[in-house]
């Protein structure tokens, strides 16, 4: 090929003229030299423009296809250089008035127009010249490649306009996103509903210097809450600058936010220095809706009955087989803005339930409880009481109190082999129930929205069955089944044997009742308290079915709904995935790239011309 005919030379001539004119109108400043400065680059330019359609008019063949297209990409970036040259003091002379006084929406236009043409000009240019430099040697001019490198500036090129458009319009907005591995967790449903509720004015108050990341991110947070309601007021504060401010909220340095209301306040300490700050942050809604309940809303008590065997925090009964404790679910619980109470036979449980009672909690007696106490569980129950039962197989059936709930607790235990949590990789792994299905009960309501993305784990589940017929004005509603391939496992085998039925079993039943006071009588019971047990409640859904458990049992089930959170959460693979990503990596993937290689490879020597003479055009 003749390289004589290359549109390099003047392209590089072009590119200098138009970059090195912009970098001479900065050093002109203004008046005449910059007018003359226009008008030479405007003629210079034209001139090169008019000698490349001359040098096409003179080749041939693939040669003047390039100065075609070299030629068009000549023009769009000289048109948007037109359109700059309108709204300066050049095109002031020539219209008489500034263009953004003459027709300012042509002025607007411009302005964002002339850099999207330059661009889609210039980078199409630079590739297709590239392309085109590369084949400079070559017998014969591959358009293809050089079509190719064109359209690949144009992409690029557009994607370039793209970017600067969304930063422009989220500059005027005033808009940031932190597209990072590290986010800030933003509010979720459940605290936005907790803001909306807000029936009194609430402070909350964020101690960060100006210019901090740290305040930054608190800053974006809160402001986004703050639209939630106008009961919330939120306010950014220097520590430094505002000493008074700080003392009067018991505030001595920056870097922390202040929750207040009243005389009531809760403090939440973040950091000044995001490295330091970034788990703060990432836990930031559950931490900031923790601290928003304790001073908006008022204080109540939990009750867990003691003296039956019921799982406790505290160290387990010498020469019993000791079982996970609850102090993950305790610590959810109070976090609620709930204290927390014992009741047993030295509290007062075998005359009265006490009556500032919020809810009573059963959680895995495995003892029968006194007549006594029963007469006054089913007392608090006829006076609008709030009841939590969790039981466990190995317990008694408590018929005692389940009657009066239309339920009957089955104590053998279930297994699915078909769909289980594998913990040991022994038989015993089937008895560890995985279910996401739910109702669309308050008490389950966000469970239902996460649906199969989050399965509620159940170790060792027994089963319910509601009585036929419900006693009078009681209402039920299976919250929870397990998945359909469960079945009884009368013999604890873990495998299933004739007369052991499947099929999808209650869980989780809540009942309903109207009482003839002002209350209703509302309770939860689950087959398994295993399920509420550490190292099971931090399970995303073990923690929603707790959550809203007791946000129905308490009256509060319109604040229920997803915490946003931003925490690594690890992966987890079984043995079978395992091995299913190991052959894929190793084998599958590069057996792939090998395929696509071999294919293209192919197609290229089908397509490629077969008697090629040198020097010559195809």
């Amino acid at each position: 090929m003749n390289p004589r005919g290359s549109s390099l030379s003047s392209t590089v001539l072009f590119v200098a003229v138009l970059v090195g004119s912009l970098i001479a109108e900065r050093i002109a400043g203004a008046g005449t030299s910059l007018t003359a400065v226009m008008v030479i680059r405007l003629g210079v330019l034209l001139a090169i423009i008019a000698w490349g359609a001359v040098r096409s008019v003179r080749v041939s063949g693939e040669r003047r296809v390039l100065w075609r297209w070299t030629l068009l990409c000549y023009g769009v970036a000289f048109l948007g250089l037109l359109l700059y040259t309108a709204q300066s003091e050049l095109g002031t002379r020539l219209l008489g008035s500034p263009l953004a006084q003459a027709a300012p929406k042509w002025a607007v236009a411009f302005q964002v127009l002339f850099p999207a043409l330059i661009v889609l000009g210039l980078v199409p240019l630079a590739l297709l010249e590239v392309s085109a430099a590369a084949m400079v040697r070559a017998p014969v001019l591959e358009t293809e490649r050089a079509r190719g490198a064109l359209f690949s500036g144009l992409g690029t090129a557009f994607v370039l306009i793209f970017a600067f458009s969304a930063m422009y319009v989220a500059t005027q907005l005033d808009a940031t996103w932190d597209l990072s591995y590290f986010r800030t967790a933003r509010p979720g449903e459940s605290m936005r509903k907790v803001v909306r509720g807000l029936n009194e004015p609430l402070q909350v108050t964020s101690f960060f210097p100006p210019a901090n990341d740290v305040g930054d991110q608190v800053e974006q947070y809160l402001r986004e809450l703050g639209q939630e309601s106008p009961q919330l007021q939120v306010e950014r504060l220097d520590q430094a600058v505002e000493p008074v401010r700080a003392r009067t909220l018991g505030v001595t340095t920056n870097g922390v936010v202040v929750f207040s209301k009243g005389d009531k306040r809760e403090v939440y300490t973040v950091g000044l220095e995001l490295d330091r700050a970034r788990g703060q942050l990432q836990r930031l809604d559950q931490e900031a809706q923790r601290r928003l309940l304790t001073v908006a809303r008022p204080r109540r008590v939990v009750y867990f009955t003691t003296g039956h065997g019921e799982r406790s925090d505290g160290r387990g009964v010498p020469g019993e087989t000791p079982r996970p404790g609850i102090n993950q679910l305790k610590e959810l619980i109070r976090a609620q803005n709930a204290e927390l109470q014992n009741l047993g036979a030295s509290e007062g449980l075998g005359s009265e339930v006490p009556r500032d009672a919020a809810v009573v909690i059963l959680m895995g007696p495995t003892k029968e409880f006194l007549p006594e106490e029963v007469a006054a569980l089913r007392e608090y129950e006829e006076r609008g009481g709030r009841l939590w039962i969790a039981l466990d197989p190995d317990g008694p059936s408590y018929d005692a109190l389940l009657e009066p709930l239309g339920l009957r607790y089955l104590n053998t235990p279930l297994a699915n082999d078909q769909v289980f949590f594998r913990t040991t990789r022994q038989l015993s792994d089937r008895g560890n129930l995985g279910t996401a299905t739910f109702s669309s009960h308050p008490s389950a309501s966000t469970l239902s929205s996460l649906g199969t993305q989050a399965p509620v784990a159940f170790l060792s589940a027994g089963a319910l069955e509601p009585r036929n017929p419900l006693p009078p004005g009681l209402g039920q509603d299976i919250t929870v089944k397990s998945h359909e391939a469960t079945f009884l496992d009368k013999d604890r085998d873990f495998t299933e044997d004739p007369g052991e039925e499947r099929r999808p079993w209650p869980l989780v039943v809540a009942v309903e009742k109207a009482t003839q006071g002002k209350d209703v009588m509302r309770a939860v019971v689950m087959a398994d308290s295993d399920a509420l047990s550490d190292g099971v409640v931090p399970n995303l859904a073990n923690s929603y079915l707790v959550l809203d458990t007791l946000r129905w049992l308490t009256g509060e089930e319109s604040i229920s709904g997803a915490v946003s959170s931003e925490e690594d959460v690890p992966i987890q693979h079984t043995r079978e995935q395992d091995v299913a990503w190991f052959y894929t990596t190793v084998f599958l993937g590069p057996v792939l790239v090998l395929g696509v290689g071999f294919f293209v490879t192919r197609r290229r020597g089908k397509r490629a011309p077969r008697d090629v003479v040198e020097g010559s055009a195809r």
